[in-house]
């Protein structure tokens, strides 16, 4: 009797806002109107006056020279030395925390489990290629046997990986 009420309410619940949308019994309704709930007031093409638009935060100058200037040629390679290590580090099965942040190690040893097989999956390393920064990290192509990757790395001054995030490739453009 339970299951029936609740059933009962959860309909009814569920009937109220549809109610709400169908016109009085015995109006006619011309349905070739093309009118759709488009017409309802403060949609979108009439908005209500008190829209309330909020500007990006500003990017501090600094920051973001820093995320679109090119990166050393130095910077690079250091970044790419460790890639290919944190790679290598994936196919044999045990990543090296002691190349990460402590941070960055803390987020990454939990997901070791299913991180580790997922590198191993995508066969021998082929190629690694810089194709420019992202969010202030070095965006490397990295092509394995099986599969075509996008990897974005970030080092500290230290050369402690900060940042690790890798991604299928986009399609080439056609």
């Amino acid at each position: 009797m339970k299951t029936l009420i609740a059933t009962t309410a959860a309909l009814m619940a569920l009937a109220g806002p549809v109610l709400a949308q169908t016109p009085p019994q015995g109006t006619a309704r011309n349905l070739n109107t093309g009118v759709s709930a488009g017409t309802l007031p403060n949609t979108f093409d009439a908005p209500a006056a008190s829209t309330v638009r909020v500007a990006p935060a500003p990017v501090a100058p600094a920051v973001e020279a820093a995320q679109s200037a090119p990166s050393s040629p130095a910077v690079v390679a250091a970044t790419e030395t460790a890639l290919k290590a944190t790679i290598a580090a994936g196919q044999s099965g045990t990543l090296n925390y002691a190349d990460m942040t402590e941070d960055l190690a803390t987020q990454v040893r939990p997901r070791s489990a299913t991180l580790t097989p997922i590198i191993q999956g995508f066969g021998a390393l082929k190629s690694v290629e810089h194709r420019g920064r992202e969010n202030g990290a070095e965006l490397f192509l990295v092509t394995f046997d099986k599969a075509v990757t996008q990897w974005i790395v970030g080092l500290n001054p230290e050369g402690k990986i900060t940042v690790l995030l890798f991604r299928p490739a986009p399609a080439p453009a056609a």
